[in-house]
């Protein structure tokens, strides 16, 4: 598909959508959840027609923010893009850290805590809705730890859709006050994520809803890649040694992925690529324990628990998907302890003046852990992803 004329459509350059485990396609401007054979769709391009439209002068004067990168997105229309101001997030260099533990290449933050709603799920859930507004849906609804549900329901605010949102009783209280004071109905539940979504599930069949879970419909995958793009453009196109990543549903970390391949078809990068490093509590590890097992997929894991709420997902649709990344890449999946978790987040306030997220944090715990194992050099360069505010977790 060749790019569209300048004016109310946006340039795009979807082509289809694919089963993530079968390979069928679907065309690409109708509503869609999971495939036929319940796997995650994933967004296709025409990549031979976006390399000769797209380079990296390309971006030369566009505002700093993810809709920069518009041809590698799936909105058709300017008047269905959803935005609240999803700037740029910077990259932030951790140099008393970097001296404490002999590390001889940077050490990098990328702040997701400067989106809307102060997360990450900002990204995902900008495509998600914007997507739905061009499709015609009118109430979307979901399971969540918290952010993602904040960042639904701001965004389906904006948008004028319906939002309804279940999540676990011990969910932040400044997470169910941002859900409700954005107008959606929010249900807590005496269980974890994965109750939560059978919840909303049963609920979207029954009222035809549109269920926006992680990886159920095709386009948080597309809203999440942005941080590989933007990654990559901050770092003059080259990409780090190591990333760091917070894995719950792994949504960011496919998506990153996908993001890379899709750079280098089109020529912005070479065939470098990041260990891309799955972090994951020792109380809730699905994916560190299949990957160890060298299975294929992670069953669930039982009483799920720690305090980094945000990666309490017990079972990931999209394991495979996560799996195949890590192992793809040459790396690994982590599981930290709660107590190093909340030692990393008192020492990156008292070292260099940032509040991690505890899922934020325990990619620092599992940098130190992992350099301790020799699972990594010291020469070696490492982004670490905080995916929230530390100002929503303060005691």
């Amino acid at each position: 598909m060749t790019a569209t004329p300048a004016g109310p459509e946006v340039p795009t350059f979807v082509s289809h959508l694919e089963c993530s485990a079968t390979g069928e396609t679907f065309p690409p401007d109708r509503l869609h959840n999971l495939s036929p054979a319940g796997k995650p769709l994933l967004v296709r391009y025409d990549l031979e027609a976006l390399r000769r439209h797209f380079s990296r002068e390309t971006l030369a004067g566009r505002p700093m923010d993810l809709w920069r990168y518009r041809e590698l997105l799936p909105v058709r229309r300017r008047e269905n893009i959803v935005a609240l101001g999803e700037l740029v997030t910077p990259l932030l260099r951790l140099p008393r850290l970097e001296a404490e533990l002999g590390s001889q290449a940077p050490l990098l933050v990328k702040d997701e805590a400067r989106l809307p709603t102060g997360s990450f799920k900002a990204r995902g859930l900008a495509l998600a809705v914007s997507m739905a507004k061009e499709l015609g849906v009118t109430h979307m609804a979901m399971p969540t730890n918290g952010n993602a549900g904040a960042a639904l329901s701001a965004y389906c605010a904006r948008a004028g859709i319906g939002a309804t949102v279940w999540c676990p009783a011990d969910t932040p209280e400044i997470n169910i006050a941002e859900m409700r004071l954005q107008g959606a109905e929010v249900h807590r539940v005496d269980g974890l994520i994965d109750d939560c979504g059978r919840l909303a599930a049963a609920a979207c069949a029954e009222h035809g809803w549109f269920d926006t879970s992680t990886l159920k419909e095709p386009y948080r995958i597309e809203g999440k890649k942005t941080m590989g793009i933007e990654l990559a453009e901050q770092l003059g196109w080259r990409l780090p040694d190591l990333v760091f990543y917070p894995t719950g549903g792994g949504t960011g970390l496919i998506g990153m992925w996908k993001a890379f391949a899709e750079l280098e078809a089109i020529g912005l990068i070479g065939p470098k690529r990041p260990r891309m490093i799955a972090v994951q509590a020792a109380g809730c590890a699905p994916i560190v324990r299949a990957f160890e097992e060298g299975a294929e997929e992670a069953p669930r894991w039982e009483n799920a628990h720690t305090v980094a709420a945000g990666i309490r997902v017990p079972r990931a649709i999209g394991d495979f998907l996560i799996l195949r990344a890590v192992r793809e890449s040459g790396g690994f999946a982590i599981a930290v302890e709660d107590e190093a978790i909340l030692r990393a987040r008192e020492e990156a306030a008292h070292s260099e003046g940032l509040l991690l997220c505890p899922e934020g944090a325990a990619t620092l715990a599992a940098y130190r852990q992992a350099l301790a194992e020799g699972r990594i050099r010291r020469d070696q360069s490492a982004v670490l992803f905080n995916c929230a505010s530390g100002l929503k977790y303060l005691p």
